[in-house]
């Protein structure tokens, strides 16, 4: 019979920890995150549950500079229609804020999901078939973990077109873009949220009650 491990208090102390350092990076250094060190963190990722265990995420490393000076200037099109639409003090201090680190992440990996994968047979998707999206986020959710884990940022750019940045990347058209993510070692490190430290939103308390019904 299998037996579940015991964690013990001080690993949920670290857990908790991983939890409140675990940041949306933008500052990132340029050396490289080891090979085997990114290969172990998808191997993590896919660790994550599934609906259906359908495992729909498709993870695409992102090398060519082509590419990537493209997914630049689209993000930089995508953020000044962005700005565009703010007016007055919220303009400014939009303008303010450092919103990608594609510049400067030396690994650049795209998240893929799969609507309508083969695997897991349509189970659970009946009545909501947007979980292979959802399954996907949690794919992303838990390589973010890990990969704070061992001191490697993660920064999520969401600044962009998803279907420019599909045909950039030339991926399978049926393929949804979930994230494009930058992954690097932090220039710097935080256990609060850069856009509370500069002051462009805070956390709600109310956020942490439960709602009853």
């Amino acid at each position: 019979m299998t037996i579940m491990p015991e964690f013990p208090p001080l690993f949920m102390d670290q857990l908790h920890d991983l939890f409140r350092w675990r940041r949306d990076v933008r500052h990132f250094r340029r050396d490289r995150v080891p090979e085997p060190v990114l290969d172990e963190l998808l191997r993590v990722a896919c660790l994550a549950p599934s609906v259906g265990l359908s495992e729909p995420w498709r993870f695409v490393r992102v090398d060519d500079p082509r590419r990537r000076d493209a997914v630049r200037q689209d993000f930089t099109r995508c953020n000044a229609e962005a700005l565009a639409d703010r007016t007055g003090a919220d303009a400014q201090r939009y303008a303010r804020l450092k919103l990608a680190g594609l510049d400067d992440a030396p690994h650049h990996i795209a998240v893929l999901s799969h609507p309508e994968p083969a695997q897991g047979r349509g189970l659970g998707r009946g009545t909501m078939p947007q979980t292979t999206t959802w399954s996907t986020v949690m794919a992303i959710h838990t390589f973010w973990l890990a990969a704070t884990a061992v001191g490697v940022g993660v920064g999520w750019v969401s600044i962009i077109d998803p279907e420019r940045i599909r045909a950039i990347l030339d991926v399978e058209p049926t393929l949804e873009l979930v994230a494009y993510l930058c992954v690097g070692y932090p220039a710097e490190v935080a256990s609060t949220p850069e856009l509370e430290r500069r002051g462009w939103e805070r956390r709600a308390p109310e956020r942490r009650e439960w709602i009853r019904r």
